[in-house]
């Protein structure tokens, strides 16, 4: 019985020792682990690893790891905390308090065969700590669980594996060699590479450190495309000599950089001379006959299992894992492990969660859930399937004891080869028999050759339980025109979910009241599209043709200022769906003017919840966050730019991603940019109608029980308006005032760039002194502005207009819509606000409602 099986009391058996006596292989423990003695005199070299024989032509030995759970079944517990523990030994290392100093000792109590004390070392290692900010790198395939944890143990890091498994969709970042490996491509795809563009430390996972060259070419290959000043190192052995040692410090003065190593334990591994023929001869005499690999027992019956894996929570850390998705799944843990629970033998005893090659930490985590959720007395295990060639001798002195060979079943890219699961069959030990196995893979796995090579190997032991993981792909793809809205695909790049389908829409009044009494938020639901009129189509045609030449001015101004600001380069980003014609039109000028084709998305934003990150990742991962230019039709009391302002720099501080908060708007009677074509509040067409004039796709819509944690906002497209769609005229009717107008832009322009743009914020002050004249606690009832008016009366439950008596020209389609719904309109004196008109929202549902 080796150290692995063994119970307490009873004789341990070092698993290195049959190969040790054949070909001389010796384990030197090192002078003291690194951690200011965190696990000295606590945990040597052989608590930590044992010894098999590769079948491999480069290397003879291999160390299989106590706690990895890799290719020896693992109390979850144990796994997880000791990844825990070397995130806490490269917390210390990053500056971070340190903890607490008993775990060494509940490690090595764990090890020592002390059930309880793995369980302990976890709940001590995750309760609350301060975050620390951080990029965490893991080595596909042994190391990316180990990784997490160390991740895990940050609390505030994001975290990427690298992997061999190329994914169509995903760009490479980087690649580096594992020169001893049997499989030495590495890639990494993350999904948002802007998250490993940040300026904090890189830390660098993978189970064992034997010479640093991996470490080496790691660091160089990243360093090149982002240089950093801190690297971190953290191996749960390391077994480096002198000399290597030497080289990774060499190695870092040549970069300017500091690269700091830490681990569970160190030491050396002794290799005699001509170890490596030696190796094979074994493995050729020992290869034939091979080793029983199964039980003659089966087949046992295998039940499918949903887990109610939440939606849009990645599989693990092969594009990204960032703290939300950690805390998702923290959150599920519990609800999956006793799904998995109600389909295992009343009777079961032994429980093996087994992994899938790269896919370690979902299964981990799961068995630990489990573990924690199944009596006291119900012993589970966790290892993983591998790519790793390794010979298997039954012997307790030996750490693979089985060996189940299968054919790969995830069509990997190197082709067709074998796979292999260690110590899952019990050989002649028959106490070493698992009596239920949860077999845990991502569904790019879970293919007809999975049924006929390892599941069917499974059969053959126990009862199985097959759990499938959605494999995280590429995000969602912007939409576009004619298939999404009916602007030309080459206008607009919609960053939405199509909702089309979902009835969303709901009578106004009864909306309102629900938003008023804070039973919903205004962007759960939509409102009834208007139906305009004949006579309101006359309107809004005349309103155009008087105004074209106006707005095409203010659109080669606005345009000629963002170009200004961001360069060539620039990218456009309206707020839809308002600002979504004005980016059109600014992308034209753009053209016009100079030959540009401006790359122009459109995403939603949403007052009181923010921006779309998932639309902001999107951006990212394809431009320079500092290119971007955020772009609407107008201000009102400056609601939206103050949202926009506190959402991106939330987002930054999550991500480290910074977007420049500039708003460009066509028209700022609101005083709150600095980058207008006007101030003046005049009728912008555009807002007179709804859909009709934006492409015939809704206000965005944020509901959460159509918006997964992966999606885009959403949106609906109301082809059914084609007959009354007027986006295309009005674009076309500005565009052709280019040539009007374009002298006096660039004329203009000098003077307009030198002259005092500062925002002071006196509309927002206006507002102020119409809820006080009015009765008007709630300052989100009142809507400043022609464009905001227009939204009331089209959208709202209106109790009064209040206008300008000397902007009768801008305001005909307001007294129309007014009279239309029996909304009366008082006149004002025009010093009493900088607006044409103010909306007021009727207040008898009850103030202090969600805007």
């Amino acid at each position: 019985m080796s150290v692995l099986d063994a119970r307490p009391g009873e004789h341990r058996v070092w698993p290195g020792e049959w190969v040790a006596s054949r070909l001389g292989v010796r384990l030197r423990d090192g002078a003291g682990p690194v951690g200011e003695g965190l696990l000295a005199d606590l945990v040597e070299l052989v608590d930590l690893v044992g010894l098999a024989v590769r079948r491999n032509p480069r290397r003879a030995h291999l160390l299989v790891s106590t706690v990895l759970g890799k290719h020896v079944p693992t109390d979850p517990r144990l796994v997880y905390g000791s990844g825990l523990l070397l995130g806490e030994l490269v917390r210390r290392c990053l500056g971070a308090a340190p903890g607490d100093a008993g775990c060494g000792v509940l490690l090595a109590d764990a090890l020592h065969g002390r059930k309880d004390a793995a369980e302990q070392l976890c709940d001590r290692l995750r309760e609350p700590r301060e975050p620390v900010d951080a990029m965490v790198l893991g080595y596909a395939e042994t190391a990316t669980a180990l990784g997490h944890s160390v991740a895990d143990a940050l609390g505030g890091a994001c975290y990427l594996h690298s992997t061999r498994r190329p994914v169509e969709g995903f760009s490479t970042y980087g690649g580096f060699e594992e020169e001893h490996s049997h499989a030495t491509s590495h890639l990494l795809l993350p999904s948002d590479p802007a998250l490993f563009e940040r300026d904090v430390p890189l830390v660098l996972v993978d189970d064992e450190l034997s010479t640093g060259r991996t470490v080496i070419n790691t660091i160089a290959a990243l360093h090149r495309v982002r240089p950093r000043a801190h690297y971190v190192v953290a191996s749960l052995v390391d077994l480096r000599g002198d000399d290597d040692r030497a080289a990774v410090q060499a190695f870092a003065a040549t970069l300017g950089a500091r690269i700091d190593v830490v681990a569970l334990a160190t030491g050396r591994v002794a290799l005699p001379e001509g170890i490596l023929e030696a190796g094979q001869a074994l493995v050729t005499g020992l290869e034939h006959p091979p080793a029983p690999d199964t039980l003659e027992t089966g087949p046992f019956k295998v039940a499918r299992v949903d887990l109610g894996w939440p939606e849009g929570l990645p599989d693990g850390g092969r594009h990204g894992f960032l703290p939300e998705h950690r805390e998702c799944l923290d959150n599920a843990l519990a609800s999956m492990a006793e799904r998995v629970a109600a389909h295992l033998p009343a009777d079961a005893s032994r429980v093996l969660v087994l992994g899938f090659e790269e896919l370690m930490y979902a299964p981990l985590r799961l068995a630990g859930a489990l573990a924690d959720g199944l009596p006291g007395d119900v012993d589970v295990r966790y290892s993983t399937t591998t790519r790793s060639p390794v010979l298997a001798v039954d012997d307790p002195g030996y750490a693979i004891r089985t060996r189940l060979s299968f054919p790969a079943h995830d069509e990997p890219a190197d082709g067709p080869g074998e796979r292999y699961a260690y110590n899952v069959a019990p050989g002649e030990d028959p106490s070493r028999a698992f009596d239920a196995i949860v077999l845990v893979i991502d569904d790019a796995a879970d293919t007809p050759a999975l049924a006929e090579g390892l599941l069917a190997q499974l059969q053959g032991l126990a009862p199985t339980v097959l759990a499938t993981v959605p494999s995280h792909r590429p995000g969602p793809e912007p939409l576009h025109g004619p298939d999404f809205g009916s602007y030309p695909a080459e206008d607009v790049a919609w960053l939405l979910k199509d909702l089309s389908a979902v009835r969303l829409e709901a009578p106004t009044e009864q909306r309102e009241a629900a938003i008023q009494a804070g039973r919903a938020h205004y962007s759960e639901s939509l409102p009834v599209e208007y139906q305009p009129s004949p006579e309101y189509q006359r309107l809004f045609r005349d309103a155009l043709d008087a105004s074209a030449e106006r707005l095409a001015y203010a659109v080669g101004v606005i345009t000629e200022m963002i170009l200004t600001e961001r360069g060539p380069g620039a990218v456009l980003v309206s707020l839809a769906r308002a600002g979504t014609p004005v980016g059109i039109l600014a992308r034209r000028w753009a053209r016009f003017a100079h030959g540009l084709d401006l790359p122009h998305y459109a995403i939603s934003i949403v007052r009181g919840r923010g921006i779309d990150e998932v639309a902001l990742t999107h951006i990212a991962a394809r431009h320079d966050p500092a290119r971007v230019m955020f772009v609407d039709g107008w201000t009102g009391k400056g609601a939206i730019t103050r949202e926009l302002t506190a959402a991106l720099g939330a987002h930054a501080a999550a991500t480290g991603r910074r977007f420049p908060p500039d708003l460009a708007v066509l028209a700022d009677p609101g005083r709150c940019t600095s980058l207008f074509g006007t101030r003046d509040d005049f009728l912008i067409p555009s807002a007179c109608l709804n859909s009709t004039v934006s492409g015939l796709v809704s206000r965005t819509v944020l509901n959460r029980d159509l918006i997964g944690p992966g999606d885009f906002h959403g949106a609906k497209f109301y082809s059914e308006l084609a007959a009354a769609d007027m986006s295309a005229a009005f674009l076309d009717a500005v565009c052709a005032r280019f040539g009007d107008v374009a002298g006096r832009v660039v004329q203009d322009l000098p003077g307009l760039l030198a002259a005092d743009r500062a925002p002071d914020w006196s509309g927002w002050e206006a507002v102020r002194r119409v809820g006080e004249a009015h009765g008007i606690d709630d300052l989100n009832l009142i809507k400043p502005g022609v464009g905001e008016t227009t939204r009331v009366l089209l959208r709202r439950v209106p109790w009064k207009v209040l206008a300008r008596a000397d902007a009768e020209e801008d305001l005909t389609h307001i007294r129309l819509l007014a009279a239309e719904r029996g909304v009366p309109v008082e006149d004002i004196e025009p010093e009493a606000i900088p607006y044409a008109c103010v909306g007021l929202i009727h207040p008898r549902y009850g103030k202090g409602a969600v805007q």
